[in-house]
């Protein structure tokens, strides 16, 4: 096995639609943004995650910046691939003498097709791996949570990450219920942006609608710790000229409204699906919040408030699936629910 080991590079990603996280030997060493750079005449990756980020809204005619997923599936299987490849040679002492196999685990959203999962499979393939798994992001985010996912008993986890907000009632190893919706980060920046043109007549970009969103983004109006008011840049409709407006968190929750409604509604209509003994344990346990979603100001006292069940934050939400991977990882063979 020491040997094997040796010829064999394990790694569990968490291939998100805005960021991408490699473990490997137990530890985060690639947690960048989902974005590559490529030189159009050419062909050639320029750079890949966070470099490629700082260039994204800013390129001119030669260069284009790409997210290869969308709404948490592969969109540009090419891009996909390059910069897979690319983060995988960003790992720490990947300098082997002896060319070595990679062994992934990889996570993906729970509602996606056969194609979808074919895709990230090739891809993970085409990147350098010798051996692919693949594992539900629900699930993951659960055992990265640290619930027993093996026992009889029900846990319900809502995972809302950049392009997709996954509600999983999960027991004994495998998902009861199951409820996928593409409403996450990317609309609550797409709501931000729709919101500034109409309300402030300001044209604003991608990462800065991402910017007021961590900033003063909220799902409830009354929060206890507000914070203060934040100056958006962007360029004024009218006049074409640069122009700041200040912008409070209340107003953003009043914008992010109808798509949290949405996830609300998948909320309720996954409880309803849930047979009545599982249903029974989470009245107990309440629900799990992880992803990058469950970071927006007051939104576990909104759903809690919505469903009357206890609404638990993931401790560090954003790598609670990275994490789950990992473990996964470890037991390669032994989870049953190991897409293979």
């Amino acid at each position: 096995m020491g040997l094997l080991s040796f010829f064999t590079k394990e790694i569990a990603m968490d291939l998100g639609t805005a960021n991408t996280i490699i473990i490997h030997n137990d530890r985060v060493v690639v947690d960048e943004p989902s974005i590559v750079a490529i030189e159009r005449s050419s062909g050639k990756v320029i750079a890949v995650g966070k470099r490629a980020q700082m260039m994204h809204g800013k390129t001119h005619e030669n260069i284009k910046t790409i997210r290869p997923l969308r709404d948490g599936v592969i969109a540009d299987f090419q891009a996909a691939e390059a910069m897979m490849r690319e983060m995988i040679r960003m790992i720490p002492d990947n300098k082997s003498i002896f060319p070595q196999s990679l062994k992934m685990v990889i996570s993906i959203p729970s509602g996606i097709t056969e194609v979808e999962e074919r895709a990230v499979k090739d891809s993970a393939e085409q990147a350098g791996a010798k051996e692919v798994r693949l594992i539900h992001e629900p699930m993951a985010a659960a055992i990265g949570i640290g619930i027993d996912v093996l026992e009889p008993t029900g846990n319900m986890i809502v995972d809302i990450g950049g392009g997709t907000c996954e509600i999983a009632v999960i027991a004994l190893g495998g998902i009861v219920t199951n409820e996928s919706i593409r409403i996450a980060g990317d609309d609550f920046n797409a709501d931000i942006e729709e919101y500034m043109k109409k309300q402030h007549n300001i044209n604003i970009g991608e990462r800065t609608a991402e910017r007021v969103k961590i900033e003063v983004g909220a799902a409830i109006t009354d929060l206890e710790n507000p914070p203060a008011d934040y100056a958006v840049h962007g360029r004024d409709m009218l006049t074409g000229i640069p122009k700041e407006v200040k912008v409070n968190y209340a107003e953003i929750a009043h914008c992010l409204d109808k798509s949290i409604s949405k996830i609300e509604a998948a909320i309720l209509h996954a409880l309803e699906m849930t047979p009545p003994e599982l249903s029974a344990d989470i009245f107990r346990t309440g629900i799990y919040l992880a992803g990058g979603g469950s970071m927006l100001r007051g939104l576990d006292k909104r759903i809690s408030a919505k469903t009357k069940l206890p609404v638990h934050v993931a401790e560090d939400p954003l790598r609670a699936v990275a994490r789950g991977t990992g473990i996964a990882l470890k037991n390669f063979d032994k989870f049953p629910f190991l897409i293979k």
